[in-house]
């Protein structure tokens, strides 16, 4: 990666339909690494084009419009959306922006908490997990941004809630910060199996499912008859070259085993009431927030690369501009 100096014009392009943006906070996400992979156009499980080699990376963040040709934008307003991982971005598709509505709140929060985490978190958890009050509900990767989340949510939704980490500081928020009933840490366990065996000693009704790989295969087997395995990313397997084969795919028929995957632009439909129910449950401390944020774009390589070490300790996002915001 490098960084590219140049300059440009602080005013939307005379006969272009298309919002200047701002950049304020920039996310950093797991899922970034896949569209830095090169695959076949027909490849079906593409969910979005690979980044392209010269330009700008993308990915979602939080920023004030500068200038605005679109009827629905105003220079001064305050969005979130997909731009380009620069200070400023041309955005030629406005209707992909949505506006910031609790500007009381801080704004990194819609790169987190109120944006695509959040939603990921709420609307995996509630439309496909299905919780029930007094289920069981295993969340890997717990302490990274959409992990806190949601077992923050299966908490108020009356759950029995344990998380997985790979640090015991991590483990130690879990269980004091962000409310779970119990957490370990992953690279200390030995014998995985025995260790979800010991934290469900009745089993799992609902994995929430962020890592894949022997994770998954594991919880297989301590899952309930009925239950619900809603996988929303397989961050152990987006830097192997070779995938990791599951060998207790048998239990999805023998216990009745529900396996839906996400993607959280097939729920966008569901954003207004997600951000207006998540807003309230922050204001009236149900739910914590925790930020791992570095200065500066030039911070933004390490930040990304540092997602698969484990080294973020919740929402993982840069601040370009957060002071005067002029």
């Amino acid at each position: 990666m490098e960084i590219v100096v140049d300059t440009i014009s602080l005013r939307v392009p005379a006969g272009q339909t298309a919002v200047l943006v701002k950049n304020l906070y920039l996310s950093r996400d797991p899922w970034m690494r896949d569209r830095m992979s090169k695959h076949d156009d027909s490849d079906p499980t593409v969910l979005a084009p690979d980044f392209v080699i010269g330009e700008a990376m993308v990915n979602l963040s939080v920023g004030k419009v500068i200038d605005s040709t679109h009827p629905d934008f105003t220079a001064g307003d305050l969005v979130w959306g997909m731009t380009g991982w620069e200070e400023y971005t041309l955005v030629m598709e406005p209707e992909s922006l949505k506006k910031i509505n609790h500007t009381e709140l801080p704004l990194s929060y819609y790169t987190g908490v109120l944006g695509m985490p959040g939603l990921t978190a709420y609307a995996c958890f509630f439309e496909v997990g299905k919780p029930k009050k007094g289920d069981f509900v295993f969340v890997s990767a717990a302490s990274g941004a959409v992990g806190q989340l949601v077992g923050q949510l299966a908490k108020i939704a009356g759950c029995y809630v344990v998380g997985s980490a790979g640090s015991d500081e991590k483990v130690s928020l879990l269980k004091t910060k962000f409310g779970f009933d119990d957490a370990f840490n992953y690279k200390s366990e030995t014998d995985l199996g025995a260790t979800l065996k010991r934290c469900f000693p009745d089993g799992i009704d609902i994995y929430f499912d962020s890592v894949g790989g022997a994770t998954l295969d594991a919880v297989l087997l301590q899952m309930r008859h009925g239950g619900r395995i809603a996988v929303c990313g397989m961050i152990s397997q987006y830097n192997l070259e070779q995938p990791y084969g599951l060998r207790n795919l048998y239990c999805i028929i023998a216990k009745a085993i529900r396996v839906e995957g996400f993607y959280f632009t097939f729920y966008m439909h569901v954003y207004a009431r997600f951000e207006e129910e998540m807003a309230c449950y922050i204001k009236d401390g149900k739910v914590t927030v925790v930020e791992d944020v570095v200065e500066g774009i030039d911070s933004a390589p390490a930040a990304l690369i540092g997602l698969f070490s484990g080294k973020n300790v919740g929402k993982q996002l840069v601040a370009i501009a957060c002071k005067g915001m002029s």
